[in-house]
């Protein structure tokens, strides 16, 4: 089994060009009403003249054939330690802005742009304003990658790793080169887990859900915290293919999950976000649910 950073590195590609490739695919997989979307329809976003759909499958043979069990928690061990930077809070949007992506046909805004747009959108519609928090946090946790961690290690639609993976899982087929395909520990139902245990009991595959989770958990209410950890679960809020893992409140809260995730998705447009005139809120949003310093 894989367990290590530098076991890895010899194996690690990253086949897509972006990040966001991987939201085009649970676009078409998953299409919404255009509720949020204001300047398009939701069938004119993430819209590729020419889809290379065979470097997502390729992206998804990589994170099935290594997100295992002894991996998401050797990742939890060395991440979850929060001693790779520490920065004030607009320092770390402008260190995540080092992913500006040229090749998204959305938008050509930066990463930044992106989560204003996306809690701008949660603003307008008149929910609290700890949800405006999540939208402007929810992707920061792809600084990931400028740790040098792998696309297929920190987007991609997560699933529970410790059990046997669902088929309602994107590409299942290619969880056969997984080492927990054939560990008898780890290939039933329930593998070490017990029946509607709790999803806080359950390790997840290893993404930036987890991360920006661990590092604004003592910082938000838990339905804020629901939407960073669980907003690319999709097997399950999407599929229910994990029924038998959650409790009462994991299902109770995911109504929480199920409210987020069209703003993430269908937020974008090419007008950027007047900053001038949005800083004294956020600015003030900010100090009010997160510390001046954040630990990555």
């Amino acid at each position: 089994m894989f367990t290590s950073t530098e076991n890895l590195a010899a194996k690690e590609i990253n086949p897509l060009k972006s990040l966001d490739v991987w939201e085009d695919d649970v676009l078409e997989r998953y299409p919404d009403p255009a509720s949020i979307a204001t300047d398009k329809s939701t069938e004119e976003y993430r819209n590729y003249d020419t889809p290379e759909r065979d470097t997502v499958r390729e992206f998804y043979r990589l994170n099935h054939t290594y997100q295992g069990y002894d991996f998401v928690l050797d990742k939890k061990a060395n991440y979850l330690k929060f001693d790779k930077k520490e920065m004030p809070v607009w320092d770390a949007f402008q260190f995540l802005n080092q992913l500006v992506d040229d090749s998204d046909p959305d938008t050509d805004l930066d990463q930044f742009q992106h989560l204003l747009q996306t809690s701008e959108a949660i603003r307008r519609d008149g929910h609290p304003d700890w949800m405006v928090a999540v939208g402007l946090l929810h992707d920061l946790g792809k600084v990931l990658c400028l740790f040098g961690e792998p696309q297929w290690a920190v987007v991609g639609d997560t699933f529970p790793v410790g059990c046997a993976f669902s088929d309602k899982i994107v590409f299942p087929e290619y969880f056969k080169n997984n080492p927990d395909f054939n560990d008898a520990r780890y290939n039933t139902k329930y593998g070490i887990y017990k029946p509607n245990c709790g999803l806080d009991n359950v390790h997840l595959s290893w993404g930036h859900d987890e991360y920006i989770y661990q590092i604004a958990k003592d910082y938000l209410p838990e339905a804020g915290l629901y939407m960073l950890r669980y907003h690319s679960f999709y097997a399950q809020h999407r599929e229910h293919a994990y029924d038998h893992l959650l409790n009462e409140h994991d299902h109770e809260m995911f109504k929480w999950v199920d409210l987020f995730n069209p703003y993430d998705l269908y937020s974008k447009n090419p007008t950027p976000p007047n900053w001038a005139a949005l800083k004294p809120y956020y600015e003030t949003l900010v100090a009010k649910y997160l510390p001046a310093n954040i630990k990555f």
